[in-house]
């Protein structure tokens, strides 16, 4: 299927209890797909999906397909550092219909790129969905080689793109020079989707997304058409957002970002803590003219 090439890793809200918020949840993805998103990572790394349990997860999925089924893709993340509860899980998504899965290198146990092919080949067997590799070494603390991937996916054709987070521009040019034809590879980090186009990406998986998807979607528009300065130009008028959406771990800032946009998604669940103050007030200029939009439309 086409997922479109402006995705975005949606957070998941919780309550004033600390509990998922299945209604927000199908809003808040309602709302971006509105905004031009092509598609929505579900309990990725901004979803908080290794604080999710499986229950959770499975209304989550579930709740987002039911709000944006047929008008955007849904993705999945799946991914575990337990090949056997990564499998469990893909068979869970699968079944609350959801059009892909994100499947993230197994973190802290630190496999070999043996152990690799071997974890993503027993999850593509056992699913009939697409396949997306999240290569993120920050924070898997071992990184997929180029190698690896492209083993991948000449043995699995489920297996059919990556979201790449290594922040290796030569790695990612790598892939992309000898990928397979219809082997999409988006790039994991806000700040590289320009340079990753010039390279010949597909699109990015973001996080500033939930706030600058509609200059996104300009700026990929003027880069395919040939208007680089223009789409230079966007890029760097957002460079300062991608910094301060990053300045302490995701998805802390952006969770912030989306309280001041009247979506009560809450704090990040321990062990990661609230935005701080100064943090926030280094933001909050920033989204001013996202929040300032949405009160307009109201």
């Amino acid at each position: 299927m086409n997922l479109g090439s402006v995705l975005t890793a949606m957070v998941t809200p919780f309550d004033a209890h600390g509990a998922l918020d299945v209604p927000l949840a199908a809003r808040l993805a309602s709302w971006l797909v509105e905004r031009g998103n092509d598609g929505l990572v579900i309990a990725g790394s901004t979803g908080e999906g290794m604080s999710l349990d499986a229950a959770e997860r499975r209304s989550l999925f579930a709740a987002v397909v039911q709000a944006v089924g047929g008008r955007a893709a849904t993705i999945a993340n799946v991914g575990s550092n337990d090949t056997r509860a990564t499998i469990a899980a893909a068979a869970q998504a699968q079944a609350a219909g959801v059009d892909a899965l994100l499947v993230v290198v197994p973190y802290y146990n630190k496999p070999t790129q043996g152990g690799m092919l071997a974890h993503f080949g027993a999850v593509a067997q056992a699913t009939s969905l697409p396949i997306l590799v999240y290569n993120i070494p920050g924070r898997t603390a071992v990184n997929m080689l180029p190698q690896t991937l492209l083993e991948l996916a000449r043995r699995h054709s489920n297996i059919v793109g990556v979201k790449e987070s290594s922040g290796d521009l030569k790695q990612i040019a790598t892939i992309l020079r000898d990928r397979p034809d219809g082997f999409r590879v988006f790039a994991g980090d806000d700040h590289l989707f320009l340079p990753c186009l010039a390279l010949g990406a597909d699109g990015v998986v973001g996080v500033a997304s939930h706030l600058c998807s509609c200059e996104f979607v300009q700026m990929r528009n003027a880069y395919n058409g040939g208007y680089v300065a223009q789409a230079a130009r966007i890029h760097a008028r957002l460079l300062a957002l991608f910094d301060a959406l990053f300045a302490t771990t995701s998805p802390a800032p952006i969770k912030w970002a989306m309280e001041q946009m009247g979506f009560a998604v809450g704090a990040p669940r321990l062990p990661l803590e609230a935005l701080p103050p100064e943090l926030a007030q280094r933001l909050a200029p920033l989204i001013e003219p996202y929040t300032s939009e949405v009160a307009q439309s109201r």
